[in-house]
């Protein structure tokens, strides 16, 4: 639901078209992952929000209209060191402005539930960030960075990012991840900078 506080002018703007993006990898053995927040994230704005994934070209696409807002979900089936072709294909076939464009990834370079909302940036190593950026052809979307922590050893970032939740983050994923869906909510009715301004002072993200 819309937060009441939000001013009315939100509400009424001009319709546009969103491509929300949740990063992860397909398969049974990746869905409880860290590096499946991205998908996590998408599925639960989904039930949330009463649609189903649609197993479509270059993924799982749900179709979400949202008060004069048209909001496509995308997660893609390409496996994370290939998303950008399915951000690019969406993009084109959307016909969604890249600035329109919201990429949720996990970042080990925050501690567990932070959320970053940053309208461009470095792929910081992240492999899903650095093919789209390659495919695109630039750094210039907007990204929501969740923090999964960094507690691996050197050399065992990818074991980590790989490995599930531990039981006591577990149970605290439902609470981040209904910020995650606010967050994203905001940035399509207010914008990335009022977005990143509510909530770097209500949040403290």
């Amino acid at each position: 639901m819309l937060a009441k506080s939000w001013p009315a002018k939100y509400y009424n703007k001009k319709e546009m078209k969103y491509l929300i993006v949740g990063l992860g990898n397909i398969g049974v053995q990746y869905r409880e992952t860290r590096h499946n927040i991205g998908f996590k994230i998408l599925d639960a704005f989904a039930q949330a929000s009463n649609v189903i994934f649609d197993d479509s070209r270059y993924g799982f696409t749900a179709e979400l209209p949202m008060k004069n807002q048209n909001i496509v979900l995308l997660k893609p089936s390409t496996f994370m060191n290939l998303s950008g072709l399915a951000v690019r294909y969406w993009l084109k076939k959307e016909k969604i402005e890249l600035e329109n464009l919201l990429v949720v990834v996990d970042d080990c370079s925050l501690p567990f539930g932070k959320l970053r909302l940053k309208p461009s940036g470095s792929n910081a190593g992240h492999n899903g960030l650095e093919n789209i950026q390659n495919v695109l052809g630039t750094k210039n979307y907007a990204r929501l960075r969740f923090g999964i922590g960094d507690n691996f050893v050197r050399g065992g970032q990818t074991n980590y990012v790989l490995g599930q939740w531990l039981l006591n983050e577990a149970a605290l994923l439902p609470e981040h991840i209904d910020t995650a869906i606010e967050i994203i909510k905001s940035f399509v009715f207010e914008g990335a900078a009022m977005t990143m301004t509510r909530f770097n002072i209500k949040k403290d993200f």
